[in-house]
């Protein structure tokens, strides 16, 4: 599954094209944020990536979960969201 990641600097709008481009292509995609702006961006993102796939009359949902990355060696709890078409 192809991951998308997500920093508190993303601009939303350019992070949702990529989503709805990952979904069309493989049917679904992880999106990863770690930190409160990150994942404030993310949750943005996702939002707009649904109306965009509404226009071809596709609905989305996303699956919240917690995960591990390493960020420059250190290990950080992240929030992953699994977003696929319903």
């Amino acid at each position: 599954m192809e991951i998308v990641k997500v920093s508190a600097r993303s601009v939303p709008k350019s992070v949702a094209g990529a989503i709805a481009a990952v979904i069309r292509a493989n049917g679904e995609v992880e999106v990863q944020a770690v930190g409160a702006g990150a994942l404030n961006q993310a949750v943005k993102s996702i939002a707009i990536a649904r109306g965009y796939m509404a226009l071809t009359g596709e609905d989305i949902v996303c699956i919240p979960a917690f995960t591990t990355v390493d960020i420059d060696g250190e290990e950080r709890t992240a929030m992953k969201f699994i977003v696929e078409c319903r």
